[in-house]
């Protein structure tokens, strides 16, 4: 089963955004899979034609109230840190970076982190903290208040399941 959800709360500097999924796959074979190719699985999870997986932008979309709404990002991944204390559940985290590749000032710049831990011997949770700051001031807020968080919060659910079903199928 296919499970997420989000929360947003204001931040003094910008809007949290938080949601989740999972793979039916062992941690150590999603830690790999991140710690080899983290670039690559976020590219191929996230573009919908082949010949684009190869290029430095991913892309994130998503449908609200009818209109679709995507935009080609780059995304970087500035460190992966693996955690695995005795006696505590291994972590891996990935601190991500997120924007538009084209005129990145028109929308959101996205900080966040990726964590990876085991669920069972079988799964593995992907958990997604991150905040981001509306673009254009305070017109971008207004306009973050009547509807911009919702698109920036639908994006990043679908960008994480997009990640999500992406490694069951691939890892399977």
């Amino acid at each position: 089963m296919n499970i997420y959800r989000g929360e947003t709360a204001l931040m003094s500097k910008g809007l949290e955004i938080r949601c989740f999924d999972y793979v039916n796959h062992p941690y150590e074979s999603v830690r790999d899979a991140f710690k080899d190719h983290a670039l690559a699985i976020f590219q191929s999870a996230t573009t919908a034609a082949t010949s684009r997986a190869h290029s430095v932008a991913a892309e994130l979309h998503v449908d609200f109230g009818g209109i679709g709404v995507k935009s080609d990002i780059k995304i970087d991944v500035q460190s992966v840190e693996e955690k695995a204390a005795a006696g505590s559940t291994p972590t891996t985290r990935l601190s991500l970076e997120w924007e538009a590749a084209t005129m990145p000032r028109l929308f959101p710049l996205m900080k966040g982190e990726l964590s990876i831990y085991p669920l069972t011997s079988t799964e593995t949770q992907l958990d997604f903290s991150g905040v981001y700051e509306p673009p254009f001031g305070p017109v971008g807020k207004t306009m973050n208040a009547i509807a911009g968080h919702r698109i920036a919060e639908a994006s990043v659910h679908r960008f994480i399941a997009d990640v999500a079903g992406f490694l069951r199928q691939t890892l399977a």
